[in-house]
């Protein structure tokens, strides 16, 4: 049987962290002949090395960056193999490009378009507890590309798909899935369970602790994700594919997100064609959109508003600025100061009473709602950021969650 673990970056933090994690795999290796192990950068590496980037160019290049934040995974990647050794358990550490992970050339947010995992395989074979690199990968040009936010978890589960895998366990500085984030409600409970529509939804809308394509690739492949904590020993949240959708709570988590920007494009002439010549460049630019709002058109003009991540607003900008003259708009406005929280339950959507208690739930606290987005599972709010824990509390006494 394989088994492949991803230890995040709370997890191999430092020195004693990855002694523990060391002392995880061993005894995993002890009861299972071929572990695989997917590592994150080391704490805050990620941030550190972007802040360093930054010092030195207000944009660096996407291939640069890569080059440069792919770095903090090949570091860890040998230093766990290192602790193993010092216990006795043969290991080897490999990058991503060495592992058979094979990308899209989208720096910063490559898409996995392959994996050969030849190599993983052999030193499986010859006994060896195999460590890799997460978050990372190689073009068929061999430039090293990295899969965005969170991409450890990706490279995780696709592992796991390709090696046929039991299921993947995904461990993290929680005990699993919660009901809302534990740092913000302290009544949140973990899950046993959770399907991969709903947990898709969670993480889509700012649940960090699953990266959303790590559970794409779960669901499209049937692959179990557990999610465990690196620091006691509890069974996690399964997530899996899941029956008996009617006999469920219909609200299973509030999610939250503050990495959030609203754009208001103003006096966008209302003619067909408009929308595609403001999200085509946008979508050329690799810059992803979320909500999107349309006023009431008067007199052939209307206002077009959506959100999209702050910290690709400076990217958006300069795209912008050409599209407002391109299609005749008068100018756009951007908003920092806001941010977004989302309940989540399969069949929310036709759940009577679900939309009506959100709204009372947030207007109770007095907290505005300046934007909604509803999907099948989802309800999404954009409010004023600074009240973004006060709405993910409220709307999680709302709906009961910690009886569940």
């Amino acid at each position: 049987m394989t088994v492949v673990q991803k230890y995040g970056g709370s997890s191999v933090a430092g020195i004693d962290q990855l002694s523990a994690v060391a002392q995880r795999v061993a005894a995993t290796r002890r009861t299972t002949d071929r572990v695989v192990v997917v590592v994150s950068a080391m704490g805050d590496t990620t941030d550190e090395l972007t802040a360093l980037a930054h010092q030195l160019d207000d944009d660096p290049p996407s291939r640069e960056m890569d080059m440069l934040l792919s770095t903090g995974e090949t570091v860890t990647a040998p230093l766990l193999a290192m602790a193993l050794h010092a216990r006795g358990v043969d290991a080897v550490s490999l990058t991503g490009m060495q592992a058979g992970i094979r990308t899209s050339g989208a720096h910063r947010s490559a898409r996995i378009t392959d994996i050969v995992p030849e190599r993983v395989i052999e030193q499986l074979a010859a006994g060896r507890v195999v460590i890799v690199a997460g978050f990372q990968g190689a073009t068929d040009q061999l430039d090293i590309t990295t899969l965005g936010r969170g991409g450890s978890d990706t490279t995780a589960v696709a592992l796991a798909v390709a090696l046929r895998a039991h299921e993947c366990e995904i461990f993290t500085d929680v005990e699993g899935i919660h009901s809302a984030d534990p740092r913000v409600v302290s009544e949140a409970r973990p899950m046993a369970e959770i399907g991969y529509d709903e947990m898709l939804e969670l993480a889509s809308a700012g649940a960090t602790v699953m990266h959303p394509r790590a559970v794409e690739i779960g669901e499209a492949y049937s692959m179990p994700i557990r999610v465990r904590s690196a620091f006691v020993d509890s069974p996690g949240t399964l997530i899996h594919r899941q029956q008996d959708m009617e006999d469920r709570p219909k609200v299973r988590g509030i999610a939250h997100e503050t990495d959030v920007a609203k754009v208001t494009l103003l006096g966008v002439p209302d003619r067909p064609g408009i929308a595609a010549a403001v999200f085509g460049p946008l979508g050329q630019a690799h810059i992803n959109i979320d909500i999107v709002v349309q006023n009431v058109s008067h007199s052939g003009h209307t206002d077009l508003s959506f959100t999209l991540a702050e910290s690709e607003l400076a990217r958006a900008q300069s795209v912008l600025e050409r599209v407002v003259g391109e299609v005749g708009a008068d100018g756009y406005d951007a908003d920092r100061d806001i941010a977004k929280v989302t309940v989540v339950g399969s069949g929310i959507l036709g759940a009577p009473g679900v939309f009506a208690r959100i709204c009372e739930a947030l207007a109770d606290q007095s907290i505005n709602i300046r934007m909604i987005s509803t999907g099948e599972m989802r309800v999404t709010c954009i409010i004023d950021r600074a009240r973004i824990e006060d709405a993910v509390r409220a709307l999680h006494r709302a709906f009961e969650l910690e009886l569940l």
